[in-house]
Parts: C-alpha cells; structure tokens; sequence
C-alpha cells in the first residue's frame, strides 16, 4: 500500500537517458536513421509520439509506402530504394503479401527492439529543448503519458525526423513554411498562392468491408451535409480503400502545425458524410452489404515547415538530374503539388509532372546550416516548397534518412559535427559506407580500397551469352506500343529477329530507340524507324540495326500499337533485362506522356513502363552477336543493380547450379563476405493495401553455399529473400581461394549476383 500526505506540488518520475544520437521522431525516416546509426555502431536513442512506429506508414494511417518507383508509373527504371529500406520492404512482403498494416506494425517494431545500440521509447512526445550556446542542443525533453515519466534525453547529436520539426524550431532553427515565388529558384511550377494556395493539406483514410448481409448507418451529428457536390469532382468507387483514398484531403490554407486537430475534424466529417451519402443516397445500391471497417484517427500530414540546411534542393535539381559531390541518396517522385482546398477545390486532387529520370540529393539538405549538431530527416529536408513536392514521400525521406545514421556514427567515431562529414574527403568516406550496405547512389559506384576481391582473380563456372530467349511464352497483343529494352554495346551492329502473328495484311512500325542520358530510361532519341509488310497468319521478322552506340547503353526496340499484330513472348526472366509500354498509369497521372505547359520548366516525354508480374514478359527473340553483358567481372564494377548495363554476373538458366570462384596470389583473412543479389530494384514493393502475388522477388538467389579453397564449407543460406547477404564470421577465415556456389531461382530464370565483397577486419 502506498499512502501519500498533501502537499503543495509533485514532480513526476524522470529518467535521464546519455546517448550518442537522438532521433526525434519514429516514422519510416526516424526507423531508418536509427537502425543505420544503431548497426554502425554507436548508441541511439528513439523517441516517438505514438504507440507504433512507421508513421504515415503505420496502421494508425495506412499510407503505403513508395519512392522512385512511382508504383511503376514512371520511366524510372530499377530505382527502388536500397538498404534498410530496401530490405523492411522485402521482409514484409515475405511475411505479409496481403499487405496488413497491423503485421507491418510488428516488421518494424521487430527491427527496432532487435538492435542492442537503440533504446525505443514509444508514446512519448518531445516538448522542450535545451541548449548548449546559441548553436547547440544539449538535450531534449520528452513525456510518456502512458507511463507518467519525463526523460531528459542528452547526446552529442540529434536528428529531427519528427514531421513538423518540433526539435529544431525549438532549437530556432532557420526553416520554411509555404511556397516560394517562381523567382526565387527560377522555378515555373511554383504555384499561385492566391490561387492554388501553398500547403498540401492532410488525408484520413478508411476501409469498408462486406458483412454478408444488409447493413444500415446513422450518420454521427457532425458528419457533412449535403456532400453531393464532391461527386461533381470525383465519384467515389466503392472498391477502394485507404490510400486509394489520397484525394479525401483538407487543410492546406489552414496552419498546418498548429491547426492539425481542427484539420482531423474536418476530414471526418468528409469521410461520415460521403458514407452517409453512399449508405443512404440510393445511388450506390452495390453498398447495401458493407460496412465501415476502420477509419483512420489521426490524419496522414503531408506538408508544415522545411527547415534550410547548407543546400536548398530545387526544382531544377529535380528535372536537370544536378549532380552533386556531395550526393548521398535520390528521388524521383513526381513534382506532386496539391491544391490547397483539397476535395473543396473542384479541381483534381494533384498536379504531377515527372523528370526524365532519377535525381541526386546531396548530403547538404540533410543537416542545419545554424544549428551546429543538428541533423533533419524526412519530409523535413531542406528543399523549396516545388522539390519537396517529390522529396516528401516515405521512400525517399527514408533513403535520405539512411545517410544521416550513417553521417552521425562518422562524426561520432572521428569527433566531427554533421557539416564536417560533409566535406569533400569525408563525404567520400559516407559514400562508401552507404554504398556498401546498398544504398546505390546514383552515378556514384561503390569504390572501397578495403575489399579484398580488388585483387582476387574472378572466374566463373559460366557466364550468360544471350543469343536468345525461347519463343515459349503467351501471345502478346499489340494494344500498346511496346519495346524490349536491350544493353547494346558500343561500336556494335545487331541482327534481331522476333516471332510476330498478324490477323490481317498489315503493316507493323518498329522504332530503335535509346535516351538522350546514359543512366536514364527515358526513350527519347529515335534511332532508326522501319515500316514491315506483314501477310495475315504467323511470320519471322529480322532487324538489322545499323546505328552503332558511342557508348554503352539500353535500347528500345519498340513495335508500335497495331491490334492486327501480336508478339510471340518468353518464359525466360533476366536479370536486367524488361519489357515496357507507351500505356497510361492514371495513379500518377501518367496519360502515356506528359505535355506540360511551356513555361513550367518541365520536359515533354513520353512514358514507356512495366507491367507488374505475372505480366511483363519478355519478347522472344534471337539476337547476333550474343549480348554479353553478364561476365563475372560485374560483381566487383561497384555498381550494385542495373544502370547503362544490367551490373551483374548471370549463369544460363539451364544451369541449375553455377559458380564464382575467388582466386588470391597468396592466402588473405577474411572475417566478412558481402553477397547482393537481385530482387527486382523496378518492383516497388508497396507496403500496405495493395497485396503482392510473390513472397520472394523471382530473380533472387535463395540458396548458396561458401567453400573454402580446401573444398570446406564455410557458410551455407537457404531461404534467402533479401538482397544482402552478410556472413561474419566468429574466426577469421585463412585463404586463398573461395568459391560461391549459388542455385538459380527457378528453371526460368538465371542465377544472379550483383555484387561481392570480401574484408579482413573492418
């Protein structure tokens, strides 16, 4: 029993907690920098004002998660994110394809409370800072309401990756709120404040469900009245769930910080009046059985402040492809702006106009220019109100994330501050470190004096010469234009010949092409253009290509749209090695191209883009020469998934087993070998909602096996669906020679490996 006597103030319990890094915030970009930090080795502290961690990503909001990918809209080629996004994503499609948010949840929670280095602290909100001169935080203090505590949270180092910058507007640090004049950044899609306004607003989704059997709703006192006027705007599809639901949104001339809960009630009174007008309008009598599952409780925030660091990335950043040298992680979403009355507006819900190809982010953005040991992270990032409308999504805030845990275990282990790390010789270190955990910075190869397999001799038991692929798939109809893209080489001529069926006398347009940018995917340079006489029934086509490359490069091989015709498609899947189609993807307002008006400063391009599996196939094909773009070599090019070319060492899929051996001059001690294989980087793996037909991407080594040069078995993995594999060893390993010995994945597809390093002691 405890029995207290008046007295005229309390204090409640506190707990002071030392660390090396605080991480204010515990949505994707806060996990992420984390589990980054935590893993390099230095002691962070998490700290997260909700009971779940994710974010909009959680199953408090239910915004699946997606980046450069554009959810396969755009002609971002192989650009989902890597490293510890990369490999969250591809543990919960294993464990959860449907898609579950709740068991998304657990994922991350998992990964947190795994690491020793991170002390997690849930449901607790960061209310005041406390500094250490005019330029330094000392600490930051929060409250658990479920636990009654006050910590006082002290580190060398923090991270805002709160959302609102709750951190570092205490700190006072320099930041943005709303848009910028076209004037500032030279930007054309800076929009009309007084007209589109300058804030995105909020969303808060719902699920419904079929409860078998007639169900009614009485709508609560507070639903919207008379919500007819939407539909003008856009009829609601009773099959769509949560973010589906992206364009129920409100809030963006309101303050979108402070005036957050008067923003939620809005929103819920759109969501009980639209169910209101679904349930009991009669215009929708297919509802008559569903019910309202779940609505969400808080909204999903798109936009409050954008704090400055050393960098402003722009929209020119964005369509120009900038490079920086100081390049850490990348975008490529759309310039997505919203109008700021949401569902109030009559207009459409978005605005979206896409870049010709992925884009650098600078490590710059990613730390105060004022506060001297203060890190940001997420949508937070320093970027004008227009590049922000790309840079704010969970993919790409986590990407960036990633490279500040590692930027701060950097200046924890050599004593720096975060602008230090970012000077030219170190940068190259965090470059490296990133890189090799899989962070696949655009133009920026893997390039690491430490890897042992710089002076190994690499062979291998045999290495893909592509002559063709068999002619055993399904028939494909020309509905859409559709091209296989190819790595040519350079100075080299092909003859190519495909199967086509034409259901009349027809003539069929076949267009080369390749894109302007070597590292882009964008079919923008036409190269040669023929016209085919094809008689009605089953034929042989054969293209000479005389245009000869002055470079390395993908190209298009692009029949165009004709319902007579159909292509004869392959069974066989290769690693770098897609179909893609001039159709629209309305999700990202991909119309098969974009015409934007002239002065916005964006391109004209037309899109060419995947289909999801089990769509996709391939054309078959015969090709001379062989392309021979697949030798052992890749494995050690620093490139760690497709770019000009596909970067990896491949074996023929009649191979069931094959091979890489690893040969010394004299016996090295290994204590780490490093493996990534690939799991489709042009797969976006969307989090939530939308379920996925495959736990284990199909071109992924999961089986392998490690010997020594003695023929003993060092390591051995089955089940593998990640795409890094990291074998440490509890003894060094003394040799002069390994060999990896992989299975292929299935009879349709070759065995694969991106990358492989080998170090001593790191």
């Amino acid at each position: 029993m405890i029995k207290k006597e008046f007295v005229t103030e309390r204090s409640v319990k506190t707990a002071e907690i030392e660390s090396d890094l605080v991480v204010v915030g515990g949505g994707m970009a806060g996990v992420c920098c984390s589990l980054t930090a935590a893993r390099a080795g230095i002691k962070v502290t998490l700290v997260q004002d909700r009971p779940v961690l994710g974010g909009n990503a959680s199953s408090e909001v239910r915004l699946w998660i997606l980046g450069a990918t554009s959810s396969m809209g755009n002609n971002n080629r192989w650009a989902r994110e890597g490293g510890v996004i990369d490999e969250i994503l591809l543990e919960n499609v294993y464990r959860n394809p449907e898609g579950n948010a709740v068991i998304f949840d657990t994922i991350l929670l998992e990964k947190v409370s795994e690491e020793s280095n991170i002390t997690l602290l849930l449901n607790t909100a960061v209310y005041e800072v406390e500094k250490a001169g005019k330029k330094s935080i000392k600490r930051v203090i929060g409250f658990c309401s479920q636990n009654s505590t006050k910590y006082e949270l002290a580190a060398p180092l923090f991270c805002d990756s709160s959302g609102d910058g709750i951190m570092a507007f205490q700190a006072g640090a320099p930041f943005r709120m709303g848009a910028e004049k076209k004037e500032e950044f030279d930007e054309g899609f800076a929009p009309d404040v007084e007209d589109y306004g300058e804030l995105l607003g909020h969303s808060i989704y719902f699920y419904t469900k079929d409860a078998g059997k007639p169900v009614d709703f009485i709508a609560p006192s507070f639903a919207l009245q008379n919500p007819e006027e939407f539909y003008k705007i856009r009829n609601f599809d009773i099959n769509e769930h949560g973010c589906q639901l992206w364009w129920v949104e409100y809030g963006g001339r309101l303050d979108t910080v402070h005036q957050s809960e008067e923003i939620k009630w809005e929103l819920w009174k759109v969501i009980y009046g639209i169910w209101d007008y679904v349930k009991n309008s009669g215009n929708y009598p297919d509802a008559q059985t569903l019910t309202l599952e779940w609505v969400g409780t808080i909204p999903g925030k798109r936009e409050s402040r954008r704090f400055e660091g050393d960098y402003i990335l722009t929209q020119k950043d964005i369509v120009e492809q900038s490079q920086h040298y100081d390049a850490v992680a990348f975008g490529g979403w759309s310039l997505d702006l919203h109008h700021a009355d949401g569902i109030y507006s009559g207009e459409k819900g978005c605005n979206q106009w896409h870049s010709k190809g992925v884009y650098q982010i600078p490590y710059r953005c990613y730390y105060s220019r004022s506060i001297d040991n203060l890190f940001f992270s997420g949508r937070i990032i320093s970027a004008s109100h227009v590049a922000f409308g790309s840079s704010r999504v969970m993919a790409t805030c986590a990407h960036g994330a990633q490279a500040v845990g590692m930027a701060a275990a950097l200046a924890t282990k050599h004593g720096i501050m975060p602008k230090e790390v970012g000077e030219k010789e170190t940068i190259k270190l965090l470059q490296k470190e990133l890189n090799k955990r899989g962070q696949s910075i655009p133009l920026v190869p893997l390039e690491d004096e430490e890897n042992l397999i710089n002076k190994a001799e690499l062979s291998a038991s045999d290495e893909l010469n592509l002559t063709s692929l068999p002619k055993d798939g399904p028939w494909l109809d020309l509905n859409y234009s559709s091209a296989q893209m190819l790595p040519f080489k350079k100075n080299t001529g092909y003859k190519i010949n495909f199967d086509v069926k034409a259901s009349k006398s027809t003539t069929l347009e076949i267009e080369l092409r390749t894109s302007s940018e070597q590292n882009n995917y964008t079919p923008d340079i036409m190269l040669e253009e023929r016209e085919i006489h094809l008689e009605g029934g089953k034929q042989n086509i054969e293209l000479e290509v005389s245009s000869i490359l002055d470079r390395e490069q993908y190209v298009f091989i692009c029949l165009m749209k004709n319902e007579d015709v159909s292509i004869k498609t392959s069974e066989k899947r290769i690693s770098g090695l897609l179909t893609v189609f001039n159709k629209p993807n309305k999700a990202v307002s991909n119309n098969g191209r974009q015409d934007p008006p002239d002065d916005i400063g964006v391109d004209s391009f037309e899109f060419w883009i995947p289909e999801r599996r089990p769509g996709g196939k391939n054309f078959g094909f015969d090709i001379n020469p062989g392309i021979t773009s697949f030798n052992v070599s890749n494995v050690n090019n620093g490139y760690t998934r497709p770019t000009f070319k596909p970067n990896a060492w491949i074996a023929h899929w009649e191979n069931k087993c094959a091979n890489i051996a690893v040969k010394w001059k004299q016996p090295e001690k290994i204590n780490t070998i490093i493996l990534m294989f690939d799991t489709d980087f042009d797969h976006p793996l969307e989090s939530t909602l939308r379920g996925h037909e495959e736990r284990v991407m199909p071109f992924c080594i999961q089986n392998f096996k490690v010997f020594d040069n003695e023929e003993n078995l060092l390591y051995e993995k089955e089940d593998n669906y990640q795409t890094i594999s990291r074998i440490d060893f509890n003894k060094p390993i003394i040799t002069d020679s390994l060999k990896i010995v992989v299975e292929r994945p299935s009879k349709h597809t070759g065995a694969a490996v991106f990358e492989l390093l080998c170090y001593g002691q790191e």
